[in-house]
């Protein structure tokens, strides 16, 4: 088992930081259409008068990076590098009813949202093409239904981070800080409780590719320049499958799942799969999903994290 979370970490750190170049390994972004000029459609305009086709200007229109197109924008609609649908620590509006089995039933719930601050770029709020800084701050919280609704724990988190790329590959950098608390009626309830102040301060480096417009996988990094009972080294990677494009009032399908590796687990951590039903907005790009909720693993809840937990249940998340 030990190899496998190594052999996974591996792949979660190339994945991050392999510079596929114009997505040429995956074959993104090189429809046939593009690599033969000949008889494309949209051709007309770009042929010059030798009768040649100029690529750089063609190039230029399909990415949306021409000159009439690539300004600066405060406060932009859309990020270029989205949320990870299944994992639970992201800054997001979400709610889930989860079980326990033989512990209890809670409702977990994320308070924030992550939002751009500037982008040089295009102001496409959906697939949006450039550079961009975003901030984000969330603060998560379990309460524990049949004990009074008692919150038993939150988790704060905030950050900001410097996002780029274009319509098939995005990167990130940036940092995040991410403290926990037991709730004051856990511990008054719990006078024996060990409480430990898990913190971490995090300087995180990430890689997305879009496969099609439905298919986006994902590899993350992060080290902990400061931490207390965390220690140095996290990475995750996974998968969203939902549509790209605005859907109408009927909605589509979605599918997700993530993988989280921390070092003070022993490299475990935890895997969470989620299912159901999407929307997304025609000139926003937000996105709503309600659907299944599944999560097995070392606890969400980082004031428990050497406890192992199932979680299974229904929820339902809001994302930009």
């Amino acid at each position: 088992m030990r190899y496998i979370r190594w052999f996974a970490a591996s792949a979660a750190l190339w994945l991050c930081c392999t510079p596929w170049a114009s997505g040429q390994i995956l074959g993104i972004g090189a429809s046939p259409e593009l690599l033969e000029f000949d008889g494309y459609p949209a051709q007309v305009g770009y042929v010059t008068s030798e009768g040649f086709v100029d690529a750089d200007a063609f190039l230029d229109e399909q990415s949306g990076w021409s000159g009439s197109y690539r300004s600066w924008e405060i406060l932009p609609s859309g990020l270029i590098y989205k949320a990870y649908l299944a994992n639970v620590k992201e800054s997001r509006l979400s709610a889930r009813i989860i079980e326990i089995p033989h512990e209890s039933t809670f409702f977990d719930a994320n308070v924030g949202g992550r939002v751009g601050l500037i982008r040089f770029g295009t102001h496409d709020p959906i697939r949006p093409e450039g550079f961009q800084v975003d901030a984000e701050g969330s603060a998560h919280v379990r309460l524990d239904i049949p004990e009074d609704v008692d919150v038993r724990a939150v988790d704060f988190r905030g950050g900001i981070a410097t996002t780029w790329g274009n319509c098939c590959q995005q990167t990130k950098f940036g940092y995040y800080h991410l403290s926990s608390h037991l709730g004051d009626e856990f511990l008054l309830k719990n006078p024996t409780s060990d409480r430990q102040n898990f913190s971490r301060d995090v300087l995180v480096l990430g890689r997305s590719f879009y496969l099609n417009d439905w298919l986006r996988i994902y590899g993350e990094a992060g080290w902990a320049f400061y931490r207390k009972v965390s220690d140095e080294w996290e990475f995750q990677f996974g998968f969203d499958y939902l549509p790209l494009y605005p859907t109408d009032s009927r909605g589509s399908p979605f599918l997700a799942a993530n993988v989280h590796l921390r070092e003070e687990a022993n490299f475990g951590g935890n895997f969470t799969g989620q299912a159901g039903w999407a929307w997304r907005g025609e000139k926003s790009g937000n996105l709503l999903r309600i659907g299944l909720h599944y999560y097995n693993g070392k606890s969400s809840q980082f004031s428990f994290w050497d406890d192992f937990e199932q979680q299974l249940g229904f929820g339902v998340w809001y994302d930009r």
